[in-house]
Protein backbone atom coordinates (compact mmCIF):
# COMPACT_ATOMS: atom_id res chain seq x y z
CA UNK A 1 0.00 0.00 0.00
CA UNK A 2 1.41 3.65 -1.01
CA UNK A 3 1.90 5.79 1.87
CA UNK A 4 -0.62 9.32 1.96
CA UNK A 5 1.77 12.32 0.97
CA UNK A 6 0.85 15.96 0.60
CA UNK A 7 -0.13 17.47 -2.77
CA UNK A 8 2.58 19.07 -4.64
CA UNK A 9 4.62 19.72 -7.90
CA UNK A 10 7.92 18.91 -8.89
CA UNK A 11 10.08 18.11 -11.97
CA UNK A 12 11.77 14.74 -13.00
CA UNK A 13 14.43 14.66 -15.08
CA UNK A 14 14.75 12.13 -17.67
CA UNK A 15 18.13 12.53 -20.44
CA UNK A 16 17.35 16.47 -20.97
CA UNK A 17 13.70 16.35 -21.01
CA UNK A 18 12.33 17.85 -17.39
CA UNK A 19 9.29 16.52 -16.50
CA UNK A 20 6.58 18.56 -14.88
CA UNK A 21 4.58 16.14 -12.13
CA UNK A 22 1.76 16.41 -9.61
CA UNK A 23 1.16 14.71 -6.95
CA UNK A 24 -1.99 15.05 -5.38
CA UNK A 25 -1.06 12.63 -2.32
CA UNK A 26 -4.16 10.00 -1.43
CA UNK A 27 -3.51 6.75 0.09
CA UNK A 28 -3.73 3.53 -1.66
CA UNK A 29 -2.78 1.57 -4.90
CA UNK A 30 -0.96 4.21 -6.68
CA UNK A 31 -2.18 5.55 -10.31
CA UNK A 32 -0.63 7.42 -12.84
CA UNK A 33 -2.84 9.94 -14.77
CA UNK A 34 -1.95 10.75 -18.70
CA UNK A 35 -2.96 13.55 -20.81
CA UNK A 36 -4.29 13.99 -23.96
CA UNK A 37 -2.27 15.49 -26.94
CA UNK A 38 -2.12 19.50 -26.89
CA UNK A 39 -3.45 19.20 -23.31
CA UNK A 40 -1.79 19.06 -19.97
CA UNK A 41 -2.17 17.56 -16.11
CA UNK A 42 -4.36 20.07 -15.34
CA UNK A 43 -7.67 18.13 -17.29
CA UNK A 44 -6.78 15.47 -14.40
CA UNK A 45 -7.99 17.85 -11.70
CA UNK A 46 -11.93 17.05 -11.49
CA UNK A 47 -10.96 13.28 -11.83
CA UNK A 48 -8.00 13.14 -9.22
CA UNK A 49 -10.09 14.84 -6.34
CA UNK A 50 -12.40 11.98 -7.07
CA UNK A 51 -9.53 8.71 -7.02
CA UNK A 52 -7.57 10.11 -3.56
CA UNK A 53 -9.57 8.60 -0.96
CA UNK A 54 -8.80 5.05 -2.61
CA UNK A 55 -5.55 5.56 -4.20
CA UNK A 56 -1.96 7.73 -4.21
CA UNK A 57 -2.32 9.86 -7.42
CA UNK A 58 -0.15 11.21 -9.45
CA UNK A 59 -0.34 13.43 -13.12
CA UNK A 60 2.63 14.29 -15.33
CA UNK A 61 2.40 16.66 -18.35
CA UNK A 62 4.22 14.96 -21.35
CA UNK A 63 7.39 15.97 -23.03
CA UNK A 64 7.06 19.25 -25.03
CA UNK A 65 3.50 20.12 -23.12
CA UNK A 66 2.65 22.28 -20.18
CA UNK A 67 5.48 23.00 -17.89
CA UNK A 68 7.60 19.67 -19.46
CA UNK A 69 10.55 20.51 -21.55
CA UNK A 70 10.47 19.06 -25.41
CA UNK A 71 14.09 17.37 -25.34
CA UNK A 72 16.76 18.13 -28.13
CA UNK A 73 15.53 14.29 -30.04
CA UNK A 74 12.32 14.05 -31.83
CA UNK A 75 8.68 13.24 -30.04
CA UNK A 76 8.57 9.64 -30.12
CA UNK A 77 6.52 7.00 -28.30
CA UNK A 78 9.32 4.79 -27.11
CA UNK A 79 10.84 8.30 -25.22
CA UNK A 80 7.50 8.95 -24.16
CA UNK A 81 7.32 6.02 -22.74
CA UNK A 82 10.89 6.33 -21.14
CA UNK A 83 9.67 9.76 -19.59
CA UNK A 84 6.63 7.72 -17.83
CA UNK A 85 9.11 5.02 -16.21
CA UNK A 86 10.61 7.56 -14.93
CA UNK A 87 8.27 9.50 -13.32
CA UNK A 88 7.46 6.24 -11.91
CA UNK A 89 10.65 5.37 -10.60
CA UNK A 90 11.61 8.65 -8.96
CA UNK A 91 7.97 8.89 -7.09
CA UNK A 92 8.48 5.71 -5.52
CA UNK A 93 5.58 4.18 -7.48
CA UNK A 94 7.18 1.54 -10.41
CA UNK A 95 3.88 -0.41 -10.15
CA UNK A 96 1.13 2.00 -10.59
CA UNK A 97 -1.45 1.53 -12.81
CA UNK A 98 -1.25 4.34 -15.85
CA UNK A 99 -4.44 5.65 -16.52
CA UNK A 100 -4.38 7.68 -19.73
CA UNK A 101 -7.33 10.01 -21.88
CA UNK A 102 -6.73 9.99 -25.46
CA UNK A 103 -3.06 9.94 -26.27
CA UNK A 104 -2.25 9.18 -22.47
CA UNK A 105 -4.40 6.01 -22.58
CA UNK A 106 -2.63 4.59 -25.89
CA UNK A 107 0.70 5.15 -24.16
CA UNK A 108 -0.72 3.59 -21.04
CA UNK A 109 -2.03 0.30 -22.70
CA UNK A 110 1.72 0.48 -24.85
CA UNK A 111 3.33 0.90 -20.79
CA UNK A 112 1.06 -2.10 -19.78
CA UNK A 113 2.14 -4.04 -23.09
CA UNK A 114 6.00 -3.16 -22.59
CA UNK A 115 6.04 -3.88 -18.65
CA UNK A 116 4.69 -7.40 -17.41
CA UNK A 117 4.87 -6.26 -13.99
CA UNK A 118 2.43 -3.34 -14.59
CA UNK A 119 -1.02 -4.28 -12.69
CA UNK A 120 -3.42 -2.83 -14.62
CA UNK A 121 -3.52 0.08 -17.37
CA UNK A 122 -6.83 2.05 -18.32
CA UNK A 123 -7.28 3.86 -21.73
CA UNK A 124 -9.82 6.68 -21.53
CA UNK A 125 -11.22 7.17 -24.97
CA UNK A 126 -7.61 6.60 -26.39
CA UNK A 127 -7.89 5.32 -30.22
CA UNK A 128 -5.72 6.96 -32.90
CA UNK A 129 -7.53 6.91 -36.75
CA UNK A 130 -7.43 3.04 -36.87
CA UNK A 131 -7.67 1.09 -40.36
CA UNK A 132 -9.55 1.97 -43.09
CA UNK A 133 -11.43 -1.33 -42.45
CA UNK A 134 -12.76 0.15 -39.20
CA UNK A 135 -14.79 2.44 -41.06
CA UNK A 136 -18.63 1.44 -41.00
CA UNK A 137 -20.60 1.93 -44.29
CA UNK A 138 -17.82 3.84 -45.91
CA UNK A 139 -15.74 2.91 -48.83
CA UNK A 140 -12.47 2.53 -48.52
CA UNK A 141 -11.53 5.22 -50.61
CA UNK A 142 -13.55 7.26 -49.07
CA UNK A 143 -12.11 6.60 -45.50
CA UNK A 144 -8.49 6.99 -47.19
CA UNK A 145 -9.20 10.39 -48.89
CA UNK A 146 -10.91 12.11 -45.68
CA UNK A 147 -8.59 10.89 -43.22
CA UNK A 148 -5.90 12.43 -45.51
CA UNK A 149 -7.98 15.65 -45.25
CA UNK A 150 -7.56 15.26 -41.49
CA UNK A 151 -4.23 14.65 -41.78
CA UNK A 152 -3.84 17.88 -43.16
CA UNK A 153 -6.05 20.06 -41.08
CA UNK A 154 -4.49 18.67 -38.02
CA UNK A 155 -1.07 19.72 -38.95
CA UNK A 156 -2.08 22.92 -40.54
CA UNK A 157 -3.15 24.03 -36.94
CA UNK A 158 0.29 22.47 -35.41
CA UNK A 159 2.24 24.99 -32.82
CA UNK A 160 0.18 28.10 -34.73
CA UNK A 161 1.56 30.95 -33.60
CA UNK A 162 -0.34 34.06 -32.96
CA UNK A 163 -0.01 37.68 -31.41
CA UNK A 164 -0.83 38.22 -27.54
CA UNK A 165 -3.94 39.90 -28.69
CA UNK A 166 -5.25 36.99 -30.09
CA UNK A 167 -5.42 35.39 -26.35
CA UNK A 168 -8.86 36.92 -25.64
CA UNK A 169 -9.75 34.80 -29.27
CA UNK A 170 -8.23 31.37 -28.00
CA UNK A 171 -10.02 31.80 -24.55
CA UNK A 172 -13.60 32.66 -26.38
CA UNK A 173 -13.31 29.65 -28.47
CA UNK A 174 -12.80 27.69 -24.97
CA UNK A 175 -15.55 28.86 -23.72
CA UNK A 176 -17.70 28.14 -26.95
CA UNK A 177 -16.57 24.48 -26.48
CA UNK A 178 -17.36 24.12 -22.35
CA UNK A 179 -20.92 25.88 -23.01
CA UNK A 180 -21.84 23.64 -25.98
CA UNK A 181 -20.90 20.58 -23.62
CA UNK A 182 -21.84 21.21 -20.99
CA UNK A 183 -18.96 22.25 -18.16
CA UNK A 184 -17.37 25.36 -16.38
CA UNK A 185 -15.13 27.29 -18.87
CA UNK A 186 -13.15 28.31 -16.09
CA UNK A 187 -11.83 24.28 -15.67
CA UNK A 188 -10.06 25.10 -19.30
CA UNK A 189 -7.93 28.03 -17.51
CA UNK A 190 -5.24 26.21 -15.41
CA UNK A 191 -4.40 24.06 -18.85
CA UNK A 192 -4.54 27.21 -20.81
CA UNK A 193 -2.02 28.75 -18.49
CA UNK A 194 0.15 25.73 -18.52
CA UNK A 195 0.07 25.33 -22.49
CA UNK A 196 0.98 29.21 -23.50
CA UNK A 197 4.66 29.62 -24.12
CA UNK A 198 5.77 32.69 -26.09
CA UNK A 199 8.49 32.86 -29.06
CA UNK A 200 11.52 34.45 -29.49
CA UNK A 201 9.98 37.42 -31.42
CA UNK A 202 7.01 37.63 -29.19
CA UNK A 203 4.32 35.50 -30.44
CA UNK A 204 2.28 33.25 -28.14
CA UNK A 205 2.15 29.59 -28.88
CA UNK A 206 -0.14 26.48 -27.60
CA UNK A 207 2.45 24.01 -26.80
CA UNK A 208 3.38 21.43 -28.05
CA UNK A 209 5.29 23.72 -30.67
CA UNK A 210 5.35 23.34 -34.24
CA UNK A 211 8.17 20.50 -34.82
CA UNK A 212 7.39 18.27 -31.96
CA UNK A 213 3.66 18.35 -32.30
CA UNK A 214 4.07 16.89 -35.80
CA UNK A 215 6.30 14.64 -34.49
CA UNK A 216 3.74 13.39 -31.91
CA UNK A 217 0.91 13.54 -34.73
CA UNK A 218 3.00 11.01 -37.03
CA UNK A 219 3.56 8.73 -34.01
CA UNK A 220 -0.10 8.94 -33.16
CA UNK A 221 -1.14 8.02 -36.75
CA UNK A 222 0.79 4.87 -36.78
CA UNK A 223 -0.60 3.06 -33.77
CA UNK A 224 -3.45 0.45 -34.26
CA UNK A 225 -4.87 0.69 -30.95
CA UNK A 226 -6.98 -2.19 -31.16
CA UNK A 227 -3.90 -4.32 -31.79
CA UNK A 228 -2.26 -3.44 -28.47
CA UNK A 229 -4.97 -4.01 -26.79
CA UNK A 230 -5.02 -7.66 -28.40
CA UNK A 231 -1.77 -8.19 -27.52
CA UNK A 232 -1.56 -6.89 -23.87
CA UNK A 233 -1.95 -9.53 -21.47
CA UNK A 234 -2.72 -7.38 -18.14
CA UNK A 235 -6.00 -5.82 -17.29
CA UNK A 236 -7.23 -3.27 -19.17
CA UNK A 237 -10.04 -0.98 -19.14
CA UNK A 238 -11.67 0.48 -22.10
CA UNK A 239 -13.81 3.43 -21.71
CA UNK A 240 -15.59 4.61 -24.51
CA UNK A 241 -16.97 8.42 -25.34
CA UNK A 242 -20.54 7.65 -25.79
CA UNK A 243 -21.14 10.78 -27.67
CA UNK A 244 -19.82 12.61 -30.79
CA UNK A 245 -19.13 16.49 -30.40
CA UNK A 246 -20.66 18.38 -33.59
CA UNK A 247 -17.90 20.13 -35.24
CA UNK A 248 -20.29 22.07 -37.36
CA UNK A 249 -20.74 22.02 -41.19
CA UNK A 250 -17.39 23.29 -42.80
CA UNK A 251 -16.32 19.66 -41.04
CA UNK A 252 -19.20 17.93 -41.36
CA UNK A 253 -17.10 15.53 -43.66
CA UNK A 254 -15.22 14.50 -40.33
CA UNK A 255 -18.38 13.86 -38.48
CA UNK A 256 -19.50 11.78 -40.58
CA UNK A 257 -15.51 10.17 -40.95
CA UNK A 258 -16.12 9.11 -36.96
CA UNK A 259 -19.62 8.30 -36.83
CA UNK A 260 -18.44 5.61 -38.83
CA UNK A 261 -15.26 4.84 -36.97
CA UNK A 262 -16.90 4.52 -33.56
CA UNK A 263 -19.52 1.79 -35.41
CA UNK A 264 -16.37 0.21 -36.38
CA UNK A 265 -14.60 0.40 -33.29
CA UNK A 266 -17.26 -0.77 -30.99
CA UNK A 267 -17.59 -3.72 -33.33
CA UNK A 268 -13.53 -4.58 -32.85
CA UNK A 269 -13.83 -3.61 -28.83
CA UNK A 270 -17.29 -5.99 -28.76
CA UNK A 271 -15.43 -8.49 -30.50
CA UNK A 272 -11.75 -8.62 -28.40
CA UNK A 273 -13.69 -8.30 -24.85
CA UNK A 274 -15.56 -11.77 -25.96
CA UNK A 275 -12.17 -13.19 -26.35
CA UNK A 276 -10.04 -11.88 -23.62
CA UNK A 277 -11.75 -11.88 -20.26
CA UNK A 278 -8.99 -9.28 -18.87
CA UNK A 279 -10.48 -6.15 -21.63
CA UNK A 280 -12.99 -4.72 -19.83
CA UNK A 281 -15.07 -2.23 -22.10
CA UNK A 282 -17.53 0.67 -20.82
CA UNK A 283 -19.24 3.39 -22.14
CA UNK A 284 -19.57 6.95 -20.73
CA UNK A 285 -22.28 9.34 -21.63
CA UNK A 286 -20.03 12.33 -22.72
CA UNK A 287 -17.91 13.29 -25.65
CA UNK A 288 -13.98 12.70 -26.38
CA UNK A 289 -14.42 15.43 -23.70
CA UNK A 290 -15.12 13.23 -21.24
CA UNK A 291 -12.10 14.22 -18.22
CA UNK A 292 -13.97 17.71 -18.02
CA UNK A 293 -17.77 16.44 -18.38
CA UNK A 294 -18.38 13.63 -16.04
CA UNK A 295 -14.93 13.74 -13.84
CA UNK A 296 -16.85 11.72 -11.23
CA UNK A 297 -18.40 9.56 -13.10
CA UNK A 298 -14.57 8.56 -14.49
CA UNK A 299 -13.56 8.59 -11.15
CA UNK A 300 -16.13 5.77 -10.39
CA UNK A 301 -15.47 3.77 -13.06
CA UNK A 302 -11.26 3.83 -12.49
CA UNK A 303 -12.09 3.15 -8.84
CA UNK A 304 -14.08 0.44 -9.45
CA UNK A 305 -11.98 -1.65 -11.84
CA UNK A 306 -9.24 -1.30 -9.73
CA UNK A 307 -10.66 -2.58 -6.59
CA UNK A 308 -11.53 -5.34 -8.61
CA UNK A 309 -7.91 -6.27 -8.85
CA UNK A 310 -7.22 -6.19 -5.45
CA UNK A 311 -4.22 -4.44 -5.52
CA UNK A 312 -4.37 -3.44 -2.14
CA UNK A 313 -0.93 -5.16 -0.07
Amino acid sequence: MSSSVPSADRTVRHGDVELAVRDHGGTGPALLLLHGAGRTLADWSGVAAGLTADHRVVAMDLRAHGHSSAGSGPWTIPAVLGDVQAVLDACGIPDAVPVGHSLGGMVAALHAEAHPHTPAAVNLDGFGQGRPESYVGLERETVLERLARAHDVSRAGAGRVFPPEGLDAVRGYQKAMADQLGFAPELLEEGLRRSLAETGDGQLVLRPERERAVEMLDAMDELDMVAVHRRTTRPLLVVRAGRLADQGDQLAWYDELMAAYVKGLDRELAALAAERPSLTVRTVDATHAMLLERPRTLAEEIRAFVHRLDLRS
